[in-house]
């Protein structure tokens, strides 16, 4: 018929839709795995809690802290861990699930820490869970000490198992006319009104003293100074990483250090004390002019 169109159509057979599915499949699987490789990056990606067993001393005193949003300070545990041996942090009496402190008692504790990848705005980034109590003391709290008078070091009354090696410190600092204080190698520190005798604690954690040796009584809370310039033994107290330059030498002194001939040197001795102010361990150095 003149002006007709006619089409043909080809009839779909089996063959070609094998070939369809198969065309359609070799786009969807790759488009498929790439996906789930962004979804498995994307997962790896996100911070996780960091989750360790570790071992913790509380001690039998309390400390005191300012919680989050208020300006009162409140009582709380000192607490100290064993990836930061010497150091005594405040925690609060509930911040460990499952344990209940009790005055008076000085713990050895197996917890759980979790370190938190997002931790609350208004609160700690770690959280702690009782695992075990693996020692628990009962300490008698002391009267208060006795005024006693040491003039000499044989006044000085040692603590049970002491003296011992617990702790170093550098043997020798370096002072020069314009009162700059260095240590040995060159590293200079701060001015004499904020500089500090670091003390480090050195016990290796294989020692068998070494759990008994991170309690109270075995701290060095208190330096006894002996000093070249005079007969007078000082009492002074240790920060958490040792005293106060000025405190250990003091002004009159450090104006006899700066005074001295270059190569001259003075030599002092820290004895460290407890809490209860009986001796640990002698720390000797000596200051040098340059």
């Amino acid at each position: 018929m003149v002006g007709s169109r006619f089409f043909i159509i080809n009839p779909i057979t089996r063959q070609s839709l094998q070939g369809l599915f198969m065309n359609m499949n070799k786009l969807f699987i790759p488009l498929l795995l790439v996906t789930a490789f962004l979804a498995v990056s994307c997962s790896d990606d996100e911070p996780k809690d960091v989750v360790n067993e570790i071992k913790m001393s509380v001690s039998a005193e309390t400390g005191t802290y300012i919680p989050w949003g208020s300006d009162t300070s409140v009582e709380c545990m000192l607490v100290m861990s064993e990836d930061n041996p010497g150091v005594w942090e405040p925690l609060g009496f509930n911040s460990i699930k499952w344990f209940t402190y009790e005055r008076g008692h000085e713990y050895y504790l197996s917890v759980e820490r979790t370190i938190l990848a997002n931790p609350p705005m208004d609160g700690s980034d770690r959280t702690y869970s009782l695992l075990r109590i693996l020692e628990d003391r009962i300490i008698t709290e002391p009267e208060e000490p006795e005024d006693k008078e040491v003039s000499s070091e044989e006044d000085i009354e040692y603590y049970d198992k002491c003296p011992f090696n617990k702790y170093a410190m550098e043997k020798e600092l370096l002072v020069d006319s314009e009162g700059n204080i260095r240590y040995i190698d060159g590293h200079q520190l701060p001015s004499y009104d904020k500089a500090r005798i670091w003390i480090e604690n050195i016990l290796p954690k294989d020692d068998p003293n070494w759990v008994e040796f991170q309690k109270v009584p075995y701290m060095a809370t208190y330096s006894f100074v002996l000093s070249p310039f005079t007969d007078e033994i000082r009492l002074v107290r240790n920060d958490s990483s040792g005293p106060m330059f000025k405190e250990v030498i003091p002004e009159n002194e450090f104006n006899l250090l700066m005074s001295m001939e270059p190569g001259e040197e003075a030599r002092y001795a820290l004895i460290l004390a407890n809490v209860y102010m009986d001796g640990l361990q002698k720390l000797e150095f000596t200051v040098k002019k340059q």
